[in-house]
C-alpha cells in the first residue's frame, strides 16, 4: 500500500511541469474541487470541463467539476467562499455574476474578492423557437412593444439572458417581456428548443448546436458587428436595431476568494502564462462556439471585467432589480 502511494507521488510529480518542481512552486497533494454554480451543460460548466483537464495535465493531479446551480449561481458561489481558503475549492462562471452579486442582495462580495483567472469573452444570443413566429429581431422588438406576455427563457436573475434583456428593455423603454428562468443555460436553451417558451436569451455556445441543427433560429447578437457561427453563418448585431445598446464583453473563468495562500495563485498564474494562454482545447472550443479567447489572468483580468459589471450593475439598478445602489459600492456609472 505505501509503495503505491509513493509511485502514485512521483507519478504526479513527474507530471507536473517541470517549471514548477524546479522552483519548488505550490501543487495539489489531493484533488482539487472546481464548483459549477449551473447546470451542467451550460457555457460554464462546458469551459470548466475543458479547463480541469488542462490543469490536470499541468499539476498532475485531478480537478474534479461539481454542479451546484441555484440562486441564479450565488449558492455554489457562497460555498466557495465559504471553503477552506487553501487553494482545493474553485468556482466558475462570468464575473460579472460575482462583480453583481452585491448590488442584487444575492450575496456579499465584490469582483475584487477574488483571484481571476479568464479563458473566453462569450457573446450574448437571443433566438427563437423555428415555430414562434420570429425571423428576425425586428419582429420580436415590435412583439414585445406591443405585447406583456412573450415569456424569455433565461438562466436566472442574474444570467447573461437576464442581462440582455434588461439592456434591450433600457434601449428601447417601450419593451416588455417575462423571465422564464431556469437553473442554467443549457436548461433554457432546451425549454425553447422543446417549445416551452418562444424565445430563449442567453450565451451564443449555450445554443450553437442548436443554431447549426436548424432547432432555434438566432435573432441577434450583442456585439458590435455581426458574429459568424462555424457551420452556420452571420448573425446580425443588435445594433442593427437598437444603436445605443451596450456591447460589453462577458468574461467567464475560474476563481478563488482571496486570502487563498499566495504560492498556490502564484503557481496557477504561472500555469494560465505557460500552459491556458497556449491551449488548442480553448482556442478550439471558442473558434467553434464563436467565443473570444480571452487567457487573462490577475490586475488585467478585472479590470477587462469590470466594464461589464458597472454597465450591469447599473442596469440592475435601473431596472428596480438591485437592492443596493452601485454608487455605495464604488460602482460608478459608465
Amino acid at each position: 500500500m505505501l509503495r503505491r502511494h509513493l509511485l502514485a507521488a512521483t507519478a504526479a510529480g513527474l507530471a507536473a511541469p517541470a517549471t514548477l518542481r524546479a522552483q519548488g512552486a505550490w501543487r495539489p497533494e489531493r484533488p482539487v474541487t472546481i464548483i459549477v454554480p449551473w447546470a451542467a451543460g451550460g457555457s460554464t460548466d462546458q469551459m470548466a470541463r475543458i479547463v480541469a483537464t488542462e490543469l490536470e495535465e499541468a499539476f498532475g493531479q485531478r480537478f474534479v467539476v461539481v454542479n451546484q446551480p441555484g440562486a441564479s449561481g450565488s449558492i455554489g458561489t457562497r460555498n466557495a467562499m465559504q471553503a477552506a481558503k487553501d487553494g482545493y475549492t474553485w468556482t466558475a462562471g462570468a464575473a460579472v455574476d460575482v462583480g453583481c452579486y452585491k448590488v442584487l442582495g444575492l450575496l456579499d462580495t465584490m469582483l475584487a474578492d477574488w483571484h481571476l483567472f479568464f479563458t473566453v469573452a462569450n457573446v450574448n444570443t437571443i433566438a427563437a423557437n423555428p415555430g414562434s413566429g420570429y425571423r428576425d429581431f425586428g419582429q420580436l422588438l415590435q412583439a414585445m412593444q406591443t405585447r406583456r406576455d412573450i415569456a424569455v427563457a433565461t438562466a436566472g436573475q442574474s444570467s447573461a439572458g437576464r442581462n440582455m434583456m434588461e439592456a434591450i428593455r433600457a434601449a428601447s423603454p417601450n419593451v416588455n417581456y417575462r423571465n422564464a428562468p431556469y437553473d442554467g443555460g443549457n436548461p433554457a436553451v432546451l425549454a425553447t428548443v422543446a417549445g416551452e417558451t418562444p424565445v430563449v436569451a442567453q450565451l451564443l455556445v449555450e445554443m450553437a448546436e442548436m443554431i447549426r441543427g436548424r432547432r432555434l433560429i438566432p435573432l441577434a447578437v450583442q456585439a458590435d458587428t455581426p458574429i459568424t457561427l462555424q457551420g452556420f453563418g452571420e448573425i446580425p448585431s443588435i445594433k442593427r436595431w437598437l444603436p445605443n445598446i451596450p456591447t460589453p464583453l462577458n468574461y467567464f473563468g475560474i476563481w478563488a476568494p482571496k486570502g487563498v495562500p499566495d504560492p498556490v495563485i502564484q503557481a496557477m498564474s504561472q500555469v494560465w502564462e505557460t500552459r491556458v494562454k497556449n491551449s488548442q482545447r480553448l482556442k478550439d472550443y471558442a473558434d467553434s462556439r464563436a467565443a473570444v479567447f480571452a487567457p487573462l489572468h490577475g490586475q488585467a483580468a478585472h479590470d477587462a471585467a469590470w466594464v461589464m459589471v458597472r454597465q450591469t450593475a447599473w442596469l440592475y439598478f435601473d431596472a428596480g432589480a438591485g437592492r443596493v445602489s452601485p454608487d455605495t459600492l464604488g460602482i460608478q456609472r459608465l
